[in-house]
């Protein structure tokens, strides 16, 4: 009785386990959520004029927005300088100063408060941690620099950037 009971069970067993079971799975994006933060670049940079021999300063400009308004939880945001071992070619120094923005109620930007934070060609890259459930605005709110030769050939002119924020 034992061994047909086991002759009956054992195949039934084996096509419930091997059975593939009706659940819904899904490939790519279409019913993936949304990201909980959000970067996009800004479309006005900071702007600086090179001069071969000579030391210049960077203008203020927006670098990125990021939008954590759906992010409980609070956001590390890395922000690096991409192309220094280019900039080294032409530049002596390049000190840069980040700060960041968090859009009010009212649609204005208040600073944030944070230790003064710079990128240089030396460090490459800064990091900070960001409250969520707010908007932010990547800024460079100035820098200098010494340019040493402006001959494109010897490698890049302008600063090129980098954002992790998760």
């Amino acid at each position: 009785m034992a061994k047909t009971l086991a002759k009956l069970v054992f195949p039934l067993l084996c096509v419930l386990l091997l059975a593939p079971w009706p659940a819904a799975y899904t490939y790519g994006t279409a019913n993936a959520a949304e990201p909980a933060v959000q970067v996009a670049t800004a479309e006005a940079s900071p702007s600086l004029s090179p001069f071969g021999r000579a030391i210049g300063s960077v203008k203020p400009g927006d670098l990125y927005y990021i939008d954590a308004t759906k992010s409980p939880a609070d956001i590390d945001v890395n922000l690096y300088l991409t192309n220094s071992s280019e900039l080294a070619h032409n530049y002596r120094y390049m000190i840069l100063k980040v700060g960041v923005y968090i859009q009010k109620d009212a649609g204005g930007w208040e600073k944030v408060s944070l230790p003064d934070t710079y990128i240089t060609m030396h460090n490459g890259g800064v990091s900070f941690r960001l409250q969520g459930y707010a908007r932010y605005r990547i800024y460079l709110d100035g820098g200098s620099f010494y340019c040493i030769t402006t001959d494109k050939t010897k490698g890049e002119l302008s600063p090129r950037f980098y954002l992790e924020a998760s």
